[in-house]
């Protein structure tokens, strides 16, 4: 027996959460941006940086249930053990709730950061100082799933 389903769980279970937690914080980002440039088209640039930050999270998630993919045999590689299979499931929890969790709060943060330079243009790169911080959480999560998934087919388990 072999832990191919729990590592296809892994894999989706990865991609599904921060892709949804980027989902909503770049929809709600939109949304702010949207008003802004109905008032001033001309901060399209800077509210489309804004809008996008929150996005990040999806593509560690993606990256991640990529990288279960090549590494469990779906796209090359041997079968996972069931040892292995729990393993990229486990590996696939930090960046699927980190990138969604903080997908979340950074969209509200760059719901902020948008209301608070269509007020003033100098105030862009505070706004990108404050939202970037959350990225740093999702970021952790982020190379946590990815130290585990490298060496899964390393171990002997």
């Amino acid at each position: 027996m072999n832990g191919l389903f729990l590592a296809l769980l892994g894999a989706s279970i990865a991609t599904v959460l921060s892709g949804i937690g980027s989902a909503r914080g770049v929809g709600g980002a939109a949304q702010a941006a949207m008003g802004v440039l109905s008032e001033d088209s001309s901060k399209f640039g800077k509210m489309l940086v804004l809008t996008l930050l929150p996005g990040t999270q999806g593509l560690y998630g993606f990256i991640v249930g990529f990288l279960i993919l090549v590494s469990c045999g779906v796209l090359g590689g041997d079968l996972p053990t069931m040892a292995q299979g729990f393993a990229y499931a486990g590996a696939s929890l930090a960046v699927g709730f980190g990138g969604m969790l903080s997908g979340f709060a950074q969209g509200k943060a760059a719901v902020a950061g948008i209301a608070m330079s269509a007020k003033d243009d100098k105030n862009f790169s505070k706004a990108m100082v404050s939202i970037t911080l959350v990225e740093i959480y999702a970021l952790l999560a982020f190379i946590i799933s990815l130290l585990v998934v490298i060496s899964v087919p390393s171990l002997q388990i």
